[in-house]
């Protein structure tokens, strides 16, 4: 990827779902770049179709139209196992859910990223450990899911999207289930190790405030992106 390649970039996305006899229209020629490095935060109204937009983005989903870059590599042109083998490398993901295994540790759940890609070794391991450590939760690396608290189990799911050193990361509502206090530590979390890493952020949220923590902010709205509302 050149100096100068986006990160990310999509150009005219649509999509559209059926709604009993008629076609509810989500994304209407959507267009979107992210820069290497750059932190970018999502608004908008329920229902405006801000995860469906995350989906498309993350390769979850197709669009009904448009086109899709991750770096230089046209998405809307590779076959769905390709698309899968990309994305473990290209970027991370955390969602509003946790997602972690509850009969594993936090130390085996932020592996198993790497263990998409391959079998971890003694790198990965240490890698592991390292993210965890990170995230504050050394001391909890042999802890199931059900002996950390919220907040522990988001971070561990941060360490986790991290794994592969990904080149961009899409976080969808990730402090929806936790208090203000134990967000607001995530949220400050997640923009301080993309800082560091130099990893592109795509956020979704309905908080304002942590909106307002990134490089720039975005509003959907009518199946597009635009200033914010105020």
């Amino acid at each position: 990827m050149s100096e100068n390649t986006p990160v990310l970039r999509a150009a005219s996305l649509r999509k559209n779902y059926l709604s009993g006899d008629s076609t509810l229209e989500v994304l209407r020629g959507l267009d979107f770049t992210v820069s290497a490095g750059e932190s970018v935060s999502i608004r908008g109204e329920s229902g405006s179709g801000k995860s469906t937009l995350l989906n498309l983005l993350a390769g979850l989903d197709r669009p009904d139209a448009g086109e899709l870059w991750w770096g230089s590599e046209a998405t809307h042109k590779l076959s769905l196992s390709e698309l899968t083998a990309r994305r473990g490398r290209f970027l991370g993901m955390v969602f509003q859910s946790y997602y972690l295994i509850p009969e594993i540790d936090a130390l085996a759940n932020v592996l198993m990223a790497a263990r998409m890609l391959k079998s971890p070794g003694t790198t990965e391991r240490a890698r592991a450990k390292e993210l965890l450590a990170r995230v504050g939760l050394a001391e909890r690396a042999t802890h199931l899911p059900a002996q950390l608290s919220g907040g522990e189990r988001q971070r561990v799911a941060v360490a986790r999207a991290l794994m592969n050193s990904p080149k961009l990361l899409l976080a969808d509502e990730p402090t929806g289930n936790l208090d203000e206090h134990t967000g607001d530590a995530v949220i400050d979390l997640l923009l301080s190790l993309c800082s560091e890493t130099g990893t592109a952020l795509v956020l979704v949220t309905h908080n304002a405030a942590y909106a307002q923590k990134t490089n720039r902010q975005l509003f959907l709205h009518d199946g597009k992106l635009g200033e914010p509302r105020h």
